[in-house]
């Protein structure tokens, strides 16, 4: 059956200011699809209360991260607030050759990392908020940050928007399930593109025979 075809995984991208809705959207189209994982970092910090080696983060010491660094084993890495983080490159390629799809809650410099190593695997999509007064209700209303933490990422955001024309796709989440649609609807057109079916020469073969 031709469901059965043989296919290469792909690296699905998924960037945005704080506040867009970029989590949110990961985590209901992780609900949603059980052929996408979520590529899981590698860091120097320590672990939160309730986090687990391997589901959440890799934990791992700074002279480990160096030698990942020195042995060419991340996809991206990036120190933030003073520690590391990067994407194991193992894990990712393992995932990709059985086919299925990782997907990346990662900034646009983390996907200007991931493009130079990815190649035609990667799908990249810029998620924007639909005006500068409703990015700053969003942020205001998770009641989660101070005043001046706002503030910050609000004149952060600017910045982080300014690089969306460097992303294959871009999407406005002015409804959080209208833009679900258009990204699955996007996944499943990539997933059929010629290149990452592996198994479609064969399967035509089989047709003519």
């Amino acid at each position: 059956m031709s469901s059965d075809i043989r296919r290469r995984g792909l690296m699905l991208v998924l960037s945005s200011p704080s506040g867009a809705g970029k989590t949110t959207l990961s985590r209901r189209l992780l609900d949603s699809d059980p052929r996408i994982t979520m590529s899981v970092s590698a860091t120097t910090r320590q672990p939160r209360k309730g986090e687990e080696e391997g589901r959440d983060y890799y934990f791992v010491s700074p002279s480990m991260f160096g030698q990942m660094v020195a042995g060419d084993g991340f996809l991206e890495h990036a120190t933030v607030f003073g520690n590391q983080y990067g994407t194991p490159i193992e894990p990712v390629q393992m995932a990709l050759a059985k086919g299925r799809d990782v997907l990346f809650d990662i900034d646009w410099q983390g996907t200007q990392q991931l493009r130079q190593r990815a190649g035609d695997d990667l799908v990249s999509i810029f998620v924007l908020p639909p005006s500068h007064a409703e990015l700053e209700r969003r942020l205001r209303a998770r009641a989660q940050d101070a005043e001046d933490v706002v503030r910050a990422r609000m004149a952060k955001a600017n910045n982080e928007i300014s690089h969306w024309a460097e992303y294959d796709y871009v999407v406005i989440n002015d409804d959080l399930e209208s833009t679900l649609d258009k990204i699955t609807t996007i996944l499943a057109a990539e997933r059929m593109k010629r290149g990452r079916q592996t198994g479609i020469a064969e399967f035509a073969r089989q047709l003519m025979d």
